[in-house]
């Protein structure tokens, strides 16, 4: 069968961050596999449940149902009911074992040359840690009772991030909301560089810290503020 969507692994071990699953079968059941059963995608944590959860094809959609498991399934940063259906989007964020893996849910196939890549987990820098609390009038973050001023387009690129937690934000969005003064491009876009993104990343990360703000690149297509709602 043709595939009709696809998961793209944001951190899951055995797999590599960026890894396509590809959705093709009626119903998939994602779990952990053990000596008397082998689930059709399985993962190693052992958070997880033998038969975590299933996403069936019904009529379009992909409905995703959690299977009754032990530690939950979290859609979005809400946690599932179990056996209830819950119909996925494109940008969907699914989330097993208390956050350990973390999948994104696509219906686009475009995406699949294209590379997550959890910035939290690369390049060890020496940057501040501890709890966080943003005071957004202010424009300042406080990281393990450090005060930190945000610049301008820190702010912008950051709040941007936490109005859409869980979420997908498209390149193009950051750069009309982050960029705003900018000239425009031929498309109507700010003429803003990928090496200027990347520049603004590696900023935030080494100014606030590599675990203060778990951003995941989805590579070509745009970026996910990781965010624990509980």
């Amino acid at each position: 069968m043709e595939p009709f969507a696809c998961l793209y692994i944001v951190r899951g071990d055995p797999f590599r961050p960026g890894t396509c699953l590809n959705l093709s079968a009626a119903e998939t059941v994602i779990g952990r596999m053990s000596a008397g059963f082998l689930p059709d995608f399985s993962f190693t944590n052992a958070f997880i449940s033998r038969k975590h959860l299933l996403i069936r094809k019904e009529g379009d959609a992909a409905v995703l149902y959690d299977l009754g498991s032990r530690h939950g399934t979290e859609i979005n940063g809400v946690r599932a009911e179990p056996h209830k259906p819950y119909t996925l989007q494109t940008s969907d964020m699914i989330k097993l074992a208390r956050g350990m893996n973390v999948i994104h849910f696509s219906y686009l196939f475009g995406e699949q040359t294209l590379e997550l890549e959890p910035l939290s987990v690369t390049q060890q820098l020496e940057e501040p840690q501890g709890e966080l609390s943003i005071q957004w009038e202010k424009r300042e973050c406080v990281v393990g009772g450090k005060r930190i001023v945000m610049s301008e387009k820190e702010y912008l690129f950051i709040h941007l991030l936490y109005k859409h937690a869980n979420t997908l934000v498209a390149i193009n969005d950051i750069k009309q909301t982050v960029w705003y003064d900018r000239a425009l491009g031929p498309k109507g876009i700010p003429d803003v560089s990928m090496d200027e993104l990347n520049a603004l990343l590696y900023r935030v990360r080494k100014k606030y810290g590599k675990d203060t703000f778990l951003i995941s690149a989805v590579r070509g297509s745009g970026y996910i503020l990781e965010l624990d709602t509980h």
